[in-house]
């Protein structure tokens, strides 16, 4: 369950790999574009999955934290300096993201006089005063930071694929389950 010298640990693997699914899943039925579209009926129930995988995302971001503190971490392989600073600051901005999203998209539309609008027709009213015009920028905000999540977890994905495929160390393989074909990590080094 938790981590060891070599591998990260079921839990952590598991909040890793379900973060990632859960804001995919969460950019794919983004309504995304301008106000009047976002909050149309046409697109309640992609708002409404939206909203509420984003508040999982900002609960599952905070349980990851605090396992965190509580967990060990296995050993980054040796690297150059470059590489081991670039890697604090993908992971670092990853997590501002992870909690910056939900945040301002729920402040955006807040501001904007929309409630948080949850799946099975639970919404959240307001409970900031309306400001639309900064409601506005921080609901583009918003979209701007999504577009910027996905090119950074795309960024760290391929630092992964690298690792694996041209740097021959286990960064990857800590982080894949035991039963994934790749998850075994190497032998014989």
């Amino acid at each position: 369950m938790r981590s060891s010298a070599t591998r990260y640990g079921s839990i952590a693997q598991f909040l890793h790999w379900c973060t990632a699914i859960v804001v995919l899943v969460t950019f794919i039925y983004g309504p995304g574009g301008p106000e009047q579209r976002v909050y149309s009926s046409v697109h309640e129930f992609d708002r409404r999955l939206h909203e509420t995988l984003g508040l999982c995302v900002f609960a599952l971001t905070l349980i990851r934290l605090l396992w965190q503190a509580y967990d060990t971490r296995p050993e980054t392989p040796p690297v150059s300096r470059w590489m081991a600073v670039m890697a604090a600051a993908v992971q670092w901005m990853l997590y501002l993201l992870l909690l910056a999203l939900p945040l301002t998209a729920i402040s955006g539309a807040w501001l904007e006089g929309h409630p948080l609008t949850l799946i099975g027709g639970r919404d959240i009213p307001p409970l900031l005063g309306t400001s639309h015009g900064a409601g506005s920028v921080i609901a583009s905000l918003h979209k701007w930071l999504g577009d910027a999540i996905m090119w950074l977890a795309a960024f760290h994905a391929f630092a992964a694929i690298f690792h694996h495929v041209f740097l021959k160390d286990d960064v990857l393989t800590a982080m894949l389950p035991r039963w994934f074909p790749s998850g075994r990590a190497r032998t014989g080094r």
